[in-house]
């Protein structure tokens, strides 16, 4: 069994940078961070062990300590100001490229823009890029498209961890439904996702077997799991090395690694070390 790892993957420098502070804010003290700072299990794990509690963006009673956190995934204006208005100290950790799409954003509804967001509803980056337009609609496919008010102008950036092809995709349909209205696009799709998505189908090109290491709640982790599986390889996703077994890779040839944005490198390792340990 031969084992190929992705060109890219795993810890991108935005969640790096993410668990530096949150390492130099807990070496002053517990700190409560506004939900998770990425969605990795055996990172909070991680922090949950140097002091960083968790809390919820959206419940001032549920921090513990005076000093509090924004995560990765970014926060509306509204909130950061929320929780200095009541006498906390934040740290923001907001990735950069979550920060520009939240620029974008807001230059395209100054220019008069309907604001439209490509991503999931639900997910805590996407509900940041909203909170400071009540009047903006999420759009995680062609169906929501009925949602939209009747405009000359809609401004569309993208959830960072979208699938940029898909992204596309949803623009073109969306300019095709509403025309002849004005549709700005902003491409708001990180490049981290953008190279391990590509990477991805390189991967898929040679490997009949695809192992994708991260979060089961992480959506850049999920999409390249998703990805790999619709071009016809198998696929399994891991948190770490205890989740695989042995008979997953029976008549596997190729075997292809790759990691989320948020996968620690050592988890990453492991993972590697457990497959090579299997191909013996």
């Amino acid at each position: 069994m031969n084992i190929h790892t992705a060109t890219h993957y795993g810890m991108c420098f935005g969640v790096r940078e993410a668990l530096r502070r949150a390492h130099d804010a807990a070496a002053s003290g517990p700190v409560t961070m506004l939900g998770q700072l990425v969605h990795n299990p055996v990172v909070l794990e991680h922090l949950n062990t140097i002091g960083v509690r968790e809390g919820r963006l959206d419940d001032r009673s549920s921090a513990e300590t005076p000093r509090v956190m924004i995560t990765a995934h970014g926060a509306a204006d509204r909130d950061r100001a929320a929780w200095r208005e009541a006498g906390y100290q934040v740290t923001d950790t907001t990735c950069p490229l979550v920060h520009r799409a939240h620029q974008a954003l807001a230059t395209l509804v100054a220019q008069g823009c309907q604001p439209v967001v490509i991503g999931q509803a639900t997910h805590v980056e996407v509900r940041g890029l909203t909170g400071d337009f009540p009047h903006a609609v999420v759009v995680e496919s062609a169906a929501d498209f009925a949602r939209l008010p009747t405009v000359e102008r809609y401004g569309v950036v993208s959830q960072t961890t979208q699938p940029i092809a898909r992204v596309r995709e949803l623009v073109e349909a969306l300019r095709r439904h509403c025309a002849p209205a004005e549709v700005l696009f902003r491409d708001t799709v990180c490049q981290p996702t953008k190279d391990r998505q590509a990477a991805m189908d390189d991967l898929c090109r040679k490997c009949d077997t695809i192992v994708v290491i991260g979060g089961h709640h992480s959506n850049n982790t999920r999409q390249l799991t998703e990805n790999a599986r619709a071009r016809g390889c198998r696929v399994w996703q891991v948190e770490g090395p205890e989740e695989i077994h042995a008979d997953w890779f029976r008549g596997s040839r190729d075997v292809g690694v790759t990691a989320g944005t948020s996968t620690l490198d050592e988890t990453v390792r492991d993972v590697i070390e457990r497959l090579r340990r299997l191909s013996d």
